[in-house]
């Protein structure tokens, strides 16, 4: 199978780029009337080049310095690249941008092409190609040949073929994150078959019959069906990465589609605002960029207006890089690691460029050492740190398992070893979440500090209504994550508790003197009482000043063993209702069932009673109603 990568273009105007593709490829690359009649390329061109086992898909870019922002997108996705100087005219200031542009977006490959070499003598082309030499001297062109070329002689023109041929065959596979991705350079429509898009295919493949994401670059997206797929005009079964792919969808609107949108398999990227990136300042635009500056942000096929927020810095000097965030006026959709640059807002210069780290991202604090230091783990060579960097960014609200791995360009197996090592932690708050262990480490600390809190405003409660005592950290936005680290608290029991209630484990009740000598008091009346205990009212005149603790006097006894709450008016001491646990299970275990009111006659107590310590016995699981008998619930 042959391999497709992608060709561009680049250089100055009228350096006879369009001429040359025509000779390489036989293609004239010049689509619109405008650009016949007035001999320059406007907008981006495509041909189609077969070079031993590899089939290039040619980009030819406009090189007037009024149609950067089509170069840009035609540069999208560029494997290899064909720089295009005139040998009459040498190095020019779109030469130094575009080369700039290329170098900025991650190229690694390409050959020079000294056009128009029949018009000059062989001195002339030594001190050109020593010019090209100087100005390519610390790119990846450093090392790549010139080659003299003539589209009018046809001289050069297979020496150039062989040449990108071998830079075709050294370009080092990119790879391929597996999910359908192509931003749209271009529609029109096809009589009797509707809307056709085309791009380069950026990873991934696309069939007929697929279901895509149409990502509208307002924030909203929609599903579309794939009608056919072709690769430069010919149908084809699939497209995939590297070929420059033409896609036919199904009932959409051909004047709602435009450049810079994108097409992804089902859930693959999603739209933001605002994007966390590694920022380098371009050497050849001369100025530093600044914080707070407005910009062109390019991605893709797309042009989006934003200001630049330096996270570690005020400025980013000539060849310098630095941390930043990107605010933008529209959403974007990107993926770690993607190439991006950065116009000036009047789209003059080229400012720098570098590559996104957070692809969906939340405002960070500037100039705050954490931050910045996980932010710069997000450019780490291994995966492992930048998946714990990015899960701790994500926060308290933690990061859904899928999309974790993807949001750092790793493969969704790399998340495993970070699990099993306790490095992030799977909560399930309604839908699983991934948390930093050190965010689950801080929301046990808030969840602990609330009922320190708590208990500190009310030494005498042993429990406290758990919906009041989370509320507390409303602050935290996630209200079933915070229900999921108390729970994981009670599991590992560093808080005692159910639904309704919660306390600390470490938390004793700090009783006065006197409150204690109550608390004894109430407990020996009980145990006196029997199955007909005194009601926590009748306490109250012997409490005196105490009387308003008196509550939580009676939960402290129940905190200690020493009663047990049948209702919030009923308790009784723990030895009368062990003993009532005995007498009924040995009644039940020899006879069918027993009413309330033998219930009430084997307690020897009334029927005022009997009813609560009926129902306390069916709500603990020792009893259950049979019609109106009371049986043993594991009979």
């Amino acid at each position: 199978m042959p391999r497709d990568l992608i060709l561009g273009t680049a250089g100055h105007i009228d350096h006879g780029k369009t001429s040359l593709v025509k000779a390489l490829t036989g293609t004239d690359c010049d689509r619109l009337p405008e650009e016949k009649q007035r001999g320059i390329t406007i907008d981006i061109g495509f041909a189609r080049l077969d070079l031993g086992g590899h089939r290039l898909g040619v980009v030819d870019v406009p090189g007037h310095e009024r149609f950067v922002k089509n170069m840009l997108a035609g540069a999208t996705g560029v494997d290899l690249a064909l720089l295009v100087v005139a040998a009459d005219d040498s190095v020019m200031p779109q030469t130094r941008e575009h080369l700039d542009i290329l170098k900025l977006l991650g190229v690694r490959r390409g050959v020079v092409a000294l056009t128009k070499a029949d018009l000059v003598d062989e001195t002339t082309r030594e001190v050109v190609s020593l010019e090209i030499r100087e100005l390519v001297r610390d790119s990846f062109l450093a090392d790549a040949p010139i080659v003299p070329v003539s589209a009018v002689t046809g001289e050069g023109v297979e020496r150039l073929k062989a040449e990108l041929l071998a830079a075709a065959g050294a370009a080092e596979p990119e790879r391929d994150a597996g999910h359908f991705r192509l931003a749209i350079d271009r529609a029109f429509v096809v009589q009797g078959h509707g809307t056709v898009v085309t791009g380069s295919v950026a990873s991934g493949t696309a069939r007929a019959g697929d279901a895509l994401d149409w990502h509208k670059g307002d924030g909203t997206v929609e599903t579309v069906r794939v009608r056919a797929v072709s690769n430069h005009g010919a149908a084809a079964d699939e497209v995939r990465r590297g070929q420059r792919a033409g896609v036919n969808l199904a009932g959409v609107p051909h004047d709602a589609v435009r450049r810079g949108q994108e097409l992804c398999s089902p859930g693959y990227l999603a739209p933001s605002r605002v994007v966390t990136v590694r920022l380098t300042a371009s050497r050849e635009a001369g100025r530093p960029v600044k914080h707070r500056l407005p910009v062109r942000f390019h991605a893709g096929t797309a042009e989006v207006l934003g200001t630049v927020s330096l996270l570690d810095c005020d400025r980013v000097e000539p060849g310098g890089w630095g941390l930043a965030q990107l605010f933008l006026d529209d959403p974007v959709t990107t993926v770690w690691g993607q190439a991006f640059v950065l116009r000036d807002s009047s789209a003059e210069h080229t400012l720098g460029g570098g590559q996104v780290l957070q692809p969906v991202a939340a405002k960070v604090r500037r100039r705050h050492l954490e931050v910045t230091e996980r932010v710069e783990q997000l450019w780490a060579a291994d995966p492992a740190p930048r998946l714990l960097a990015a899960a701790w960014l994500a926060g308290f609200g933690g990061v859904v398992p899928a999309e974790l791995p993807r949001a750092v360009g790793v493969g969704p197996d790399a998340v495993a070893g970070l699990l099993a090592a306790g490095e992030v932690v799977e909560m399930s708050a309604g839908a699983k979440k991934l948390l930093h262990r050190d965010r689950v480490a801080e929301l046990e600390d808030r969840v602990l500090g609330v009922l320190a809190a708590m208990h500190a405003e009310n030494p005498l409660a042993t429990t406290h209504d758990r919906p009041k005592a989370l509320a507390r950290l409303e602050y935290v936005g996630d209200e079933p994550l915070v229900q999921a680290v108390a729970d994981r608290l009670i599991k590992g029991k560093k808080l005692v508790g159910d639904a309704r209630r919660l306390a600390r484990a470490d938390f004793k009740p700090k009783l006065s003197a006197n409150q204690r000598k109550l608390k004894d008091r109430i407990v020996e009346a009980h145990a006196a009482a029997g199955f007909a205990p005194p009601e926590p009212k009748e306490f109250a005149n012997l409490a005196g000043g105490n009387a308003g603790a008196l509550k939580e006097i009676f939960e402290v006894a129940v905190a200690e063993g020493l009663l047990v709450r049948v209702t919030d008016e009923l308790y009784l001491s723990a030895e009368t209702e062990a003993e009532m646990r005995r007498r009924v299970t040995d009644r039940l275990s020899a006879g069918p069932g027993a009413t309330v009111a033998e219930v009430r006659d084997l307690l020897g107590t009334t029927r005022k009673y009997a009813v609560p310590l009926c129902e306390y016995l069916d709500r603990v699981g020792l009893t259950k109603r049979d019609g109106d008998l009371r049986v043993l619930a594991a009979g």
